[in-house]
């Protein structure tokens, strides 16, 4: 014979509407407290690798740009060959001016085309109160 469940073992018994109901919402309230641990549990994996990445590529952000700083620097020695050090440490400066000026233009015009107002999320927000008024009445 198999196991029905609290006060199911047995064909010829009858439970009261109050009995049942409070059988389905502890059911009910175990099963979303269930599902709320696993989603925690969940968040915190996600979490700890997203951590994990951010650190690696702070580290590779670094190491870039100690790339480019000796970079740089063997370039004003290759041209050091040709002309004073000081002249193609201020050629090699400037170079970096214009490729700072040339991103910081591109950022701005970036943030200044950003929309902060999230029109997708406002409208699906809206359809939701809609639907609620809707099955209210």
């Amino acid at each position: 014979m198999s196991d029905l469940g609290p006060g199911l073992n047995d064909p010829g018994e009858t439970r009261s509407l109050g009995a049942i109901v409070g059988d389905i919402s502890a059911d009910l309230s175990a099963l979303v407290r269930q599902e709320m641990e696993l989603a925690r549990t969940e968040l915190k994996q996600e979490a700890r690798r997203v951590g994990k990445g951010a650190g690696m590529l702070g580290g590779a952000g670094i190491a870039g740009l100690l790339t480019l700083l000796f970079l740089s620097l063997a370039l004003v020695y290759l041209l050091d060959n040709w002309m004073p050090t000081e002249l193609s440490a201020l050629i090699v400066g400037l170079l970096w001016a214009v490729v700072a000026a040339v991103l910081a233009m591109r950022g701005r015009k970036e943030i200044q085309e950003a929309d902060p107002q999230l029109p997708q999320t406002q409208q699906s927000l809206k359809e939701d109160v809609q639907w609620a008024k809707e099955q209210k009445n």
